[in-house]
């Protein structure tokens, strides 16, 4: 034990540098994001995540936007917690009997113009737990879905390019009958 010790406080930690950002990129998707918040709605963009019975793997990329390396707010996105501050409903997992009804709840009480995001095989499809009794099947089964980003989770950066590309090609959607 004390040899374990002594090792690891006279050595440094065996970890991999972090990737250096490319700052020309992240400067470009910044400015391109902000660009088409500002064009749609005229301020930056508010999400709202809703998870409707996920394993939370597409939750953990999801809070990787918030972190130092991706840092969403400096792109002119942020998180709310009230569906009524949001812009988008971004879902994840499948749609279960339980979170139905909470799900349209949230849906109804995002003021126009919201736009619906699938996240993951799960809100997809239903993804592994398709057929399951307890699942209503994906976020389209129950809302109308503007965009769904494919993955088991997808990344935080294919989760950016989803929202890039939701801004840049979103129409308006119809309501749930």
């Amino acid at each position: 034990m004390r040899k374990t010790l002594f090792e690891s406080l006279t050595h440094g930690p065996l970890t991999e540098p972090a990737p250096q950002p490319d700052e020309a990129d992240l400067a470009e998707l910044a400015a391109s994001v902000s660009r088409a918040a500002r064009a749609r709605l005229g301020r930056s963009l508010s999400i709202r995540h809703v998870d409707a019975g996920s394993c939370n793997g597409c939750e953990l990329e999801i809070h990787a936007l918030s972190n130092a390396f991706y840092d969403l707010e400096r792109l002119g996105l942020r998180f709310v917690a009230s569906p009524r501050h949001a812009d988008v409903l971004m879902v994840t997992g499948p749609v279960t009997k339980n979170m139905r009804e909470a799900l349209l709840r949230t849906y109804n009480a995002t003021p126009d113009p919201k736009w619906v995001i699938a996240i993951g095989a799960c809100a997809v499809d239903g993804g592994i737990f398709a057929g399951s009794y307890a699942i209503e099947g994906g976020v389209k089964d129950v809302l109308p879905v503007d965009l769904t980003i494919l993955g088991c989770p997808p990344s935080p950066t294919e989760l950016l390019k989803g929202l890039v590309a939701l801004l840049g090609h979103v129409s308006k959607k119809p309501n749930i009958p």
